[in-house]
């Protein structure tokens, strides 16, 4: 599915669910989406497995401090060289270091080949970044919308998200992954979209705090 414009994906949104339509008028269109360099995709995915359950204020920090512990480049041969221990003393908990260097060590031996993402379905992807120790489905979702720049991709497992949704249809009770599932399939080859709008939600509502 394309769209010549931002807008005309904000418009088809609110016509399969009204319900969006004062978050898109508030929020305006969606950004658009660009697949980052292939050189990027790994410090993209450094500092996706960082903010894994952090608030974005404490991960924000973090990350700073394991790229200062690299040396300033985040990049597979500086976290192998630097190891879970020195990654640990940036803030990181155990599960996240190992990762970072199970991501590393997959990626220098050739197990994922992030230079053949942007030519991969969403479903190898995830299937491939998921084969590394501490990486879920989230973090690989992530991935797909924000450094993949893929338009459809629906992370029904984002509390924001699901918050957001509940809040969009003033839901007394957070609508629960599976639910939601369901309920984004009507908009298929735009939940990417759909997802932001449902942070934009929440952005708002706490705004209005």
């Amino acid at each position: 599915m394309t769209f010549s414009t931002r807008d005309e994906v904000a418009k088809l949104i609110v016509r399969r669910d009204r319900a969006f339509r004062d978050v898109v008028k508030s929020a305006g269109p969606p950004p658009t989406r660009r697949s980052a360099r292939v050189d990027d995709r790994f410090a993209y995915l450094v500092r996706s497995i960082v903010f894994q359950l952090l608030a974005t204020s404490a991960a924000s920090t973090i990350h700073e401090r394991v790229q200062d512990v690299c040396g300033g480049d985040v990049s597979v041969q500086s976290i192998l060289s630097t190891g879970p221990v020195r990654l640990k003393s940036a803030g990181l908990s155990r599960t996240k270091a190992d990762a970072m260097v199970d991501l590393a060590t997959h990626v220098h031996r050739g197990a994922i080949r992030l230079h053949h993402h942007g030519r991969m379905s969403d479903d190898d992807v995830i299937n491939e970044l998921t084969s590394v120790r501490g990486i879920g489905p989230w973090t690989a979702q992530m991935y797909l919308m924000h450094t993949l720049g893929r338009s459809d991709v629906w992370p029904v497992g984002d509390y924001g998200v699901r918050n957001g949704w509940s809040l969009v249809h003033g839901l007394d009770d957070i609508v629960s992954p599976v639910e939601l599932e369901q309920a984004g399939a009507k908009f298929e080859g735009v939940r990417s979209e759909v997802a932001w709008y449902c942070w934009q939600a929440v952005h708002f509502h706490r705004s209005a705090k």
